[in-house]
């Protein structure tokens, strides 16, 4: 029972294989969020934002009088 046994689980992980000893890990499924919700949190989201502030003139330098 070594690196050579294909039964055993360290034989498994040294060749890269899967079975009853060492089962492969199972992959998570990834679920989609609703719409409505994103919606609703998007129509809060623009309530909630500010005007923006008006922009104040810059003011012009005046030309050195020599």
């Amino acid at each position: 029972m070594g690196k050579g046994d294909k039964k055993s689980k360290r034989g498994k992980i040294s060749m890269g294989s899967s079975g009853v000893s060492r089962p492969r890990k199972k992959k998570k499924k990834l679920v989609a969020p609703k719409a409505t919700a994103t919606k609703a949190k998007a129509a809060a989201k623009e309530k909630t934002k500010k005007a923006p502030a008006a922009k104040k003139p810059k003011k012009e330098k005046e030309a050195p009088s020599e």
